[in-house]
């Protein structure tokens, strides 16, 4: 495989942070107005909202990351994304680049970002001298489940 091939990556804000997600997994960024709450849902979840006809669950990027909420404002986004087959909104703080990146470009996380990230974020890279973080949507997504269902065992 040849690792200087480049790949398109939608860069987006949470907090402080710049964190970057495949094109390929990106289906669409909408602006993002509220949305409607799921009872018995998890604090990170955000609520569903409508998008083109699809309903979508949101998950709050800042509550998943365990940071203060946040206000939507104008720059607000949800960067829609396919996970295993299924559309999940990601709500962030804003979401208006796209970038190249080299395979190569991505280094392994420093070991206070592993200890502290809780496995959101698997490689760092540099991108027009930031540093931007490949956030892991499996973990995002999937990781505080199984800790529920450990909690109740």
């Amino acid at each position: 495989m040849n690792t200087s091939l480049s790949e398109l990556y939608v860069l987006f804000r949470v907090g402080a942070g710049n964190y970057v997600l495949p094109a390929s997994t990106v289906l669409e960024m909408e602006s993002f107005t509220g949305a409607t709450p799921i009872p018995g849902a998890p604090p990170h979840v955000a609520g569903l909202v409508q998008i083109r006809g699809k309903v979508i669950a949101v998950v709050d990027l800042r509550a998943r990351f365990g940071m203060p909420a946040a206000e939507p404002a104008l720059d607000t986004r949800v960067v829609v994304i396919d996970h295993a087959g299924r559309r999940v909104g990601l709500l962030v703080d804003s979401a208006r680049e796209v970038t190249q990146l080299a395979a190569d470009a991505f280094r392994p996380p420093p070991e206070v970002v592993v200890d502290q990230a809780r496995g959101f974020v698997k490689a760092v890279a540099e991108v027009d001298k930031r540093l931007v973080m490949l956030l892991d949507p499996q973990h995002v997504l999937t990781q505080e489940d199984s800790n529920v269902e450990q909690r109740q065992v």
